[in-house]
């Protein structure tokens, strides 16, 4: 599941980062007002607005949650001398030894 959320997230903001760079670029822009520019990039535009609804939509809690969920049993765990990975399988540690 968190790959698919990552893997759009990482789609949508490379087809922004490119039409924002064919956007910059053309010498049409700085010639035109700000709205009839955003109409002659379309691609830009709607990966933009994608991406901003994207963003309203919670997918970078998605992406991050996982982690800060792991790290947080991780300090729990380490009290009991445990631990665990990124999918939540949980990590025995050898004893410490009592002298």
């Amino acid at each position: 599941m968190i790959t698919i959320v990552l893997v759009i997230l990482i789609v949508v903001s490379v087809c922004t980062a490119t039409g924002a760079w064919n956007w910059l670029i053309d010498p049409d822009t700085q010639k035109v007002s700000f709205f009839s520019s955003l109409w002659n990039h379309p691609f830009f535009t709607i990966s933009c607005i994608t991406l901003i609804a994207l963003f309203f939509a919670g997918i970078h809690k998605r992406v991050v949650a996982p982690s800060i969920i792991a790290a947080r049993c991780r300090t729990v765990l380490a009290e009991y001398n445990m631990s665990c990975d990124d999918t939540g399988k949980l990590i025995l540690k050898p004893r410490p030894n009592i002298q």
